[in-house]
């Protein structure tokens, strides 16, 4: 059965606008731009009231759709996106769970896609936070902003936490390179512990003994961590000129060579003349973290969402300042049972 969104015109949505010179970017759309639940489309209310619900998950009240958890608000989105959203060949789809390295690697792809578009004095991502450059695309179904995304020019560098079971089949289709990055879980859960807490409503009332218990039984947002994963690495395995796999603490450990190789695998090679030139280098310290949390962009932000949150430390190991050893040994032990047979692991 497919389900649709009714249209909604971008002039009824209240959002900061922000043009960059020769291109549609802007900031997206404000969180509180996103229905509740009660003001979808009929069809999608009745749909999703019937499916399993969970509410100890804050922000957001969650439901269980083919076995993966969505927040209530944004699974219309979802949804709306698996039944009409449109790939291009040139497209390039940036995918991941939920706190996994996602804003950098949408800060690289952009950078490398557009290489010769924008310097780096008149660069997008001086003026808009990386997921303004490259949005979210079930977000932008949720808030109604759908035909934004048909404005922008080609190539679109997309992003999604949509797991592979539910991508659009023109994205599983078309010739649009997909690049999916994951991360050690235990880092994942710290990282989603403290972007929820950066919701003034959640502080002091969402206690990481809370989020420890809920991320174990799979139940946060896109979750079951392992099964997103799983999702991604068995079709890299099938389809390895369709989907490119990494890993955040190998780019950590290697970023010349995992830009070279994602600049490959979307179909932007470096010319001899930029390697020689130190292009590959200028791009990775131009996406760096400490050069990206310093812009003024990324210290504020729109809305409920300030662009700070998501610049907390972006480093490896992080975890073991707030599980204990019993903790860590548990989460192990559920990731390596899930994980059984699959042939990967973190």
């Amino acid at each position: 059965m497919y389900y649709h969104l009714h249209l909604k015109s971008s002039q009824n949505l209240e959002r900061k606008v922000m043009a960059i010179e020769d291109s549609n970017l802007r900031c997206r759309p404000h969180f509180n731009s996103v229905p509740e639940i009660e003001e979808v489309d009929i069809i999608y209310k009745e749909f999703i009231s019937t499916l399993p619900k969970e509410e100890r998950m804050p922000p957001f009240t969650l439901r269980k759709y083919q076995g993966f958890w969505y927040s209530e608000r944004h699974l219309p989105g979802a949804l709306a996106m698996r039944d009409t959203f449109k790939a291009r060949p040139t497209d390039v789809i940036v995918t991941s769970f939920i706190k996994s390295g996602t804003t950098w690697l949408k800060a690289l792809t952009f950078t490398i896609v557009h290489r010769n578009k924008y310097t780096f004095s008149n660069h997008p991502l001086l003026k808009l936070n990386p997921h303004d450059c490259v949005p979210i695309t079930e977000h932008s179904y949720a808030a109604r902003d759908e035909h934004y995304l048909e404005t922008l020019p080609s190539p679109r560098v997309l992003g999604t936490h949509l797991p592979y079971s539910l991508l659009p089949e023109s994205i599983k289709t078309t010739k649009c390179p997909i690049v999916y990055i994951c991360r050690e879980p235990k880092d994942v859960l710290v990282s989603f512990w403290h972007n929820a807490n950066s919701f003034e409503w959640i502080k002091e009332s969402f206690p990481f003994t809370q989020a420890f218990e809920s991320f174990c039984e799979g139940g946060i947002p896109f979750g079951p961590l392992w099964d997103h994963v799983l999702g991604y690495y068995t079709k890299s395995l099938e389809t390895p000129e369709k989907i490119l796999f990494l890993k955040y603490e190998e780019m950590m450990k290697d970023p010349i060579g995992s830009v070279i190789r994602l600049a490959n695998f979307i179909g932007y090679p470096f010319s001899e003349e930029e390697m020689k030139n130190g292009r590959v280098e200028e791009i990775i310290e131009f996406c760096s973290f400490n050069k990206l949390k310093s812009l003024d962009v990324n210290k504020n932000g729109i809305g409920d969402v300030q662009n700070d949150y998501f610049f907390r430390k972006a480093i490896v190991g992080d975890w073991q300042n707030y599980m204990s050893t019993e903790m860590a040994n548990k989460l192990d032990e559920i990731i390596k049972e899930k994980l059984h047979d699959s042939g990967f692991s973190f």
